[in-house]
């Protein structure tokens, strides 16, 4: 607790200064608590994992919610659809923080390699030089892995999230049994594009659990 007293400062500190767009002061700012550039990636790429979690059961939910409808006879149909419309809401928010993480991993993974691969250049020993090039080379390999899965993952997003807000608009235009009804043929498409997503992040999930268990 006390150390968490110590560094929050100079977490506020870096937060402010990653706004301003400075980056060489931001992880100046962490490296006075000790935390280098490799610590901030696992750290955010731990943070990814944690997002496509709750964003996989969240569009799950979505879904869940959709199909609840079928059958729907009117009643208290307001009511389903302001809880579809929370939901929508939901996945829409977490998308957004999902990609701002993925972002930020994606630029701290560069200016890691960056500096990783500046700093060989200074070490004189040859077989040393040569050690460390070669484990950064793997790392990088493994990294532009997890980006590959990033990418993938992210790119199903949209098109999810553009299918659930048409559903949940023309549900709002039309709040009566017939209009559920004639929404009942978008369902298969949406679940097909949620099976989907939800692949795709758990195979990101994966490839970041692959990379961290071998990055130091």
């Amino acid at each position: 607790m006390r150390y968490m007293r110590r560094s929050l400062p100079f977490v506020m500190l870096a937060a402010g200064l990653l706004l301003a767009g400075c980056r060489s002061l931001y992880y100046a700012a962490y490296e006075k608590v000790g935390m280098e550039k490799r610590h901030l990636l696992r750290r955010d790429i731990e943070k990814v994992q944690k997002e496509q979690t709750a964003a996989a059961q969240e569009f799950k939910d979505v879904l869940t919610r959709i199909k609840d409808l079928t059958g729907f006879d009117g009643g208290k149909l307001e009511a389903a659809y302001r809880k579809l419309k929370g939901d929508y809401d939901d996945c829409a928010a977490r998308a957004t923080s999902l990609r701002e993480r993925m972002a930020e991993v994606n630029r701290i993974g560069a200016d890691m390699f960056s500096e990783w691969e500046r700093e060989i250049g200074q070490i004189n020993n040859a077989g040393l030089r040569a050690k460390s090039e070669a484990s950064r080379r793997d790392a990088q390999r493994r990294f532009v892995s997890l980006q590959g899965a990033m990418t993938q993952a992210e790119s199903r997003l949209d098109p999810v999230l553009t299918q659930v807000h048409d559903y949940v608009l023309s549900l709002k235009h039309q709040l009566n049994a017939q209009a559920v009804g004639a929404l009942q043929s978008e369902v298969g498409s949406i679940e097909r594009d949620v099976s989907r997503l939800q692949d795709d992040m758990n195979r990101c999930i994966r490839e970041a659990q692959s990379f961290l268990s071998e990055f130091e």
